[in-house]
């Protein structure tokens, strides 16, 4: 179900958006003189950076930039003098890079003799001492000490993906469009594959990329011994002007078949050219916002991060006892202990900010919360430094990442939703699927996944174009067909199109895919109504929209909140605790949840939807979960709603509501409240659970057993007792033989403890459910420390829907209720038909989602017609056909009625818009938050009333 049980509640591990490991180029303004700088970093997962920047002289006329390299953060020194380090000499530099000027004013800064023995202890020990803060070592020591940082394993991690970013960024084959070759490019044995002078175009660069991809115009290089790792780069020389062909530059990649997942020397070489030849117009700068640049560490990844960590103190503790004790006294289990290892994985689920409780609201919540991405947490970014470029949409979010479901508030941005159709690849990059197409045909048989890297150099077409059956036409009048290219608009001839869109609502995720006409609602609104959709209640009646988009049934299925049948069979036995189904592989038994608490305390209820006989295939809902009707889902009601005012009532988006919608119960929900008590071995002596609690009369006591506990099915109030404990008061002096004899004949022990038992809370009101009671006696052991035993009581309330209720549409119209009428005294239609609800009409010219209007006029349609309808997202119902519609159904153009008043019997003088809307009842109750205080507790230092319900504080006043 892709939830883990901690501690009994059911818990999700966030998948983290984070910066891939790589290679990144950048290029900035320097203001003092004007020259761009550029810069080249790789990046690992674990283990040292490498940052590259061009510089330039101050006050210089001449083209002198050099080429620097920081080491892990450390002070710069010339990029040449890490590759003396290397032990790669001069002239084989500069053999490779074809004399290039930037690295010879860098050796000129080296400051090197003819003799490469001293030069290379020279340079090694310079390093060092820049990376040690001005350290002395050894020539040996220090070059062991800089090839551990870079080629060593066990410190240096680049992980799968970012051995695909780096082969993918510095092979040459990806780095020469639009350029033309300065040489032949010839294979081992001399034969020509691409032409010198040739110009590489998009319809060639298949080919010359497959002459490139063998070994091909490859140089071995010669480094020192103690490096690990490929050898050999590809060099090709292209010209700097297609036009002029004067000038050459050399191009140096690496062989992009390497698996190392530790930097190579190919790659450091590799990286500088790229670095260099920016300036030149060959390669592109970097976007670290886009998702190419991005990937997902999943919950996989991060455990294992965590392993490590356990691992890695596990190890260190045995090499410590084993060089602290006697070998031979030694045994393996007192070497070896698995304390650190579970301790590291019990903190990451208990309290890892990645690692957060499911939210159970409704079964949208709970799927929504499985595909949630997060930025913030351990090795992503703070709250604080994330800028507005982070937080923003970009582009390549196209299908991957939905552009509307994100918080409001100080994490907008950088948490998000995955896209209806969106996966992870192996490397952790999100992808979303295309159907291919040839010459203007539609291969509805072949779906690719695309990354958003290998999406730029291929023109995709949006799903909704026009076609004949599956051939792509122009539109009438247009030039072509509207297509995205490298991220931007492109109008596109049919037999250019590569690929098109699987479906219109691959740009959006689930939540929003379920507001109908959601391409006519403002963004903002449209990610309130996303939001809210996931704080709806489970209702005791639950009732499916009436207008719908076609996602629900998937969304309640795939939510996991429903009991699905494994396998085809035939419906056996069914009643309200479990359902038996006979399959060819014999009988099996599904168990319905009744009445549990979730973990946003409303009730989990599983319903069959099946009876005896009845065939049911694999992968089909047997039975519906909590705020689910007949397999999909149901997370509202569809109510006759009005947009008109009523004696101002409905101000600032107040509701009004008929008291029929509360007396049918069509927005009750049943919530399960959970209070604890522990009971403590005290310095003054154990606590005890009793009925017989000082200075409480037997009235009070009255539904009580013998040992203090609530009886079941009590109907509780507030200040009711729950549990009776008395904790022993500290005593003054101790007792004389006499008092204690008379202690122990009359049983009097009111003076010596005081009353502690657990009390029902302002509107914890409900009937009692369950009973829970552990003990340490009974083999409890894990309760904390000084705990001798918890009671838990489950109290269960019915909430009818009430004033001051949060009530919301699919569009973000969102409103507290303000009034509840009697339904004599609403408006209703000349037929006599109640309206239900009444919404202030200013609420939607302003806020432009103009989605409610279409779904009200609709709903009412499809209910006169009997209709249940979808429209799905940016494929749903136009004008027209919504104008057949209401016309079928006997409605006007306009869509609006005239109302008769309730109150006067007389028409309103305008006709207003009245039909049927989907409404929410959202988990914001009343309830839960009203709150007074008479005398409570203050604060010990500052003698101030506490803050908030859960302390009973204080308020404001004035």
């Amino acid at each position: 179900s892709g939830t883990f049980i901690i501690n009994g509640s059911q818990k999700i591990v966030v998948s983290q958006l984070v910066r891939s490991p790589g290679t990144y180029f950048n290029k900035t303004l320097n203001r003092k003189n004007g020259e761009m700088i550029y810069s080249a970093d790789i990046i690992p997962a674990r283990g040292t950076w490498l940052e590259f920047e061009t510089e330039t002289k101050k006050n210089s006329e001449t083209n002198d930039a050099s080429l620097m390299v920081r080491i892990d953060k450390s002070r710069k020194t010339t990029a040449t003098s890490l590759l003396t380090t290397l032990g790669i000499k001069k002239e084989e530099i500069l053999d490779i890079f074809g004399n290039d000027l930037i690295l010879t004013n860098s050796y000129s800064q080296d400051n090197l003799t003819d003799n490469w023995e001293f030069d290379f202890e020279n340079q090694v020990r310079e390093i060092y001492k820049k990376i040690k803060q001005d350290e002395i070592a050894t020539t040996e020591g220090a070059t062991k000490y800089i090839y551990g940082l870079l080629f060593d394993k066990r410190k240096y991690d680049l992980t799968k993906a970012g051995r695909f970013k780096l082969n993918q960024k510095l092979a040459i084959k990806n780095r020469i469009l639009g350029k033309t070759i300065a040489e032949d490019i010839v294979d081992a044995k001399g034969n020509v594959l691409v032409a010198k002078d040739t110009l590489v175009v998009k319809s060639n660069i298949k080919e010359i990329a497959t002459a490139l991809e063998g070994k091909v115009m490859v140089k071995t290089i010669n480094f020192s011994a103690g490096i690990n790792g490929a050898n050999q780069v590809q060099t090709l020389k292209l010209y700097k002007d297609n036009d002029l062909k004067s000038e050459t530059v050399t191009l140096v990649g690496n062989i992009s078949t390497t698996t190392d997942e530790f930097v190579t020397v190919p790659d450091i070489l590799a990286t500088i050219s790229y670095g260099i030849e920016l300036d030149n117009g060959i390669g592109e700068i970097d976007d670290i916002d886009h998702l190419g640049n991005r990937r997902v560490r999943t919950t996989g990844e991060l455990l294992q991060n965590q392993f490590r960590i356990g691992l890695a103190r596990i190890e260190k503790n045995i090499k410590d006892k084993l060089t602290t004790n006697d070998l031979f006294k030694l045994k393996a289990s007192t070497v070896i202990n698995n304390k650190p290892l579970t301790s590291v994985i019990g903190e990451f689920f208990n309290l890892s900010q990645l690692s957060q409780f499911m939210d159970q609201i409704n079964p949208l919540s709970e799927l929504t919360n499985k595909r949630r991405l997060t930025a913030l947490g351990p090795g992503g970014l703070s709250r604080e430094r994330a800028g507005l470029e982070v937080r923003d949409v970009h582009p390549s979010h196209y299908g991957r990442i939905c552009p509307i479901e994100t918080p409001e508030g100080p994490n907008i941005g950088l948490i998000n939703n995955l896209s209806t159709y969106a996966a992870v690849n192996e490397y952790g990059f999100i992808t979303t699927p295309y159907r291919k197409v040839e010459n203007g045909l539609i291969l509805n048989d072949e779906i690719v996944h695309l990354t958003a890297d290998e999406e730029k150099d291929f023109i995709i077409a949006q799903a909704n174009v026009e076609k004949d059956g599956d051939t792509i036409l122009i539109p009438h009048g247009e030039m072509g067909i509207v297509s995205r290219y490298k991220g931007d608009d492109y109008i596109a001839a049919i037999n250019e199109i590569d690929y098109i869109d699987v479906s219109p609502k691959q740009i959006v995720s689930v939540a929003t895919s379920a507001i109908p006409f959601l391409e006519h609602d403002d963004a903002n609104r449209a990610l309130m109504g996303a939001n809210m959709q996931r704080q709806a209640v489970p209702l005791i009646n639950p009732e499916s929209p009436i207008v719908g988009t076609g996602i629900e049934f998937e969304a309640a299925r795939d939510s996991g909140s429903a009991v699905v049948a494994l396998e085809d069979g035939v419906v056996k036995y069914v009643d309200s605790t479990r359902i038996t189904v006979e399959s060819k592989n014999g009988s099996k038994t599904y168990t319905l949840s009744n009445w549990e608490r979730s973990n946003n305390g409303s009730a989990i209820v599983q319903s069959s939807i099946v009876k005896v006989g009845d065939k049911v295939k694999a992968g089909e809902i047997i039975a519906d979960g909590p705020s689910m009707d007949k397999g999909e889902l149901a997370i509202g009601q569809n109510v006759v709603v009005a947009f008109s005012t009523y004696n101002g009532y409905n101000f600032e988006d107040a509701i009004i509501m008929s008291e029929r919608v509360v007396m049918e119960d069509r927005f009750t929900s049943v919530h399960i409240d959970e209070y604890t008590i522990e009971i403590r071995n005290t310095k003054q002596g154990a606590e005890e659970v009793t009925s017989e609690i000082p200075n409480v009369s037997e009235q009070a006591k009255k539904f009580l057993d013998e040992d203090g506990i609530v009886r079941i099915g009590t109907e509780v109030k507030v200040g009711d007792i729950l549990v009776g404990k008395v904790t022993p008061k500290g005593q003054a002096q101790q007792l004389s033989p006499e008092d204690k004899l008379l202690q122990a004949i009359f049983g009097d022990k009111s003076k010596h403890v005081k009353d502690s038992s657990l009390k029902v809370p302002n509107g914890g009101e409900g009937i009692v459910q369950a009973v829970k009671r552990f003990k340490v006696e009974d083999g409890y052991d894990d309760l904390g420390a000084d705990v001798i035993e918890k009671v838990i009581v489950y109290i269960v309330q019915k909430r009818k829907i009430q004033e001051g209720d949060k009530m919301s549409g699919r569009h973000g119209n969102k409103g507290i209720i303000s009034r509840i009428l009697p339904i004599e005294d609403m408006p209703h239609l000349e037929d006599g038909t109640p309206v239900d609800i009444m919404l202030n009409p200013q609420g939607v010219p302003s806020r432009m989602n103009i989605g409610q209007i279409l779904e009200i006029h609709l709903g009412m349609a499809a209910q006169k017609l009997g209709l249940k309808i979808n429209t799905p997202v940016f494929e749903g119902l136009n004008e027209e056909e919504l104008k057949d519609i209401m016309a079928e159904a006997g409605m006007t153009n306009f869509g609006k009625v005239n109302l008769i008043d309730g109150q006067t019997g007389e028409m309103i003088d305008k006709p207003i818009s009245v039909g049927v809307m989907y409404m929410l009842k959202l988990s914001h109750m009343v309830d839960d938050k009203l709150h007074a205080r008479n005398v409570g507790p203050y604060s010990l230092i500052t003698q101030q009333p506490l803050g908030g319900k859960a302390q009973n504080g204080g308020q404001r006043f004035g």
